[in-house]
């Protein structure tokens, strides 16, 4: 069972600035890059794909994030426990399939890359609202949300693998 894991880039400074690599991995299949910019105090999250479960590698480029995981693995030590963890700039985190996962933006144009190890499938993706009180997460900032992230089912109401 694959668990998260986190940590910072290495860089490679000169007089232009630095050079880092962002992720290397042989025996992962990565299928897709994603990128958002946020404004601060923006919520994305918390999401997942229930046909389609998604291992996520993020990596932070721009600003600060407080990132949250919920394990929906049935079995699991830690299943339906919310875990979080604030990353800065080339900060990185590994989410296996199985969680929902989210972000809130503790900056302007903070900008998160992550890679996904299967498609977005839109008629697939569901969640758990951001502010289940059975998670008891303690988001740092007064919450920016779209309409869909409103709406999306608490954690008992929630899938799980």
């Amino acid at each position: 069972m694959k668990t998260i894991s986190w940590g910072r880039l290495r860089k490679s400074p000169d007089d232009r600035g630095y050079f880092a690599e962002l992720f290397r991995q042989e025996d992962t299949p990565y299928v897709q890059d994603n990128v958002s910019v946020s404004c601060f105090g923006a919520v994305r999250g918390l999401h997942l794909q229930t046909k389609h479960p998604q291992a996520k590698f993020v990596v932070v480029l721009s600003g600060e994030i407080f990132d949250v995981w919920v394990d929906l693995r049935t079995g699991s030590p830690s299943f339906k426990k919310a875990e979080y963890k604030r990353l800065g700039v080339l900060d990185w985190i590994f989410i296996p399939a199985g969680f929902a996962h989210g972000f809130q933006a503790l900056d302007n144009n903070t900008i998160v890359m992550y890679k996904c190890s299967d498609f977005y499938h839109p008629e697939d993706e569901s969640g758990i609202v951001w502010n289940d009180c059975d998670l008891h997460i303690p988001w740092p900032r007064t919450a920016i949300l779209s309409n869909k992230d409103q709406t999306l089912p608490s954690l008992k109401d929630a899938y799980t693998y």
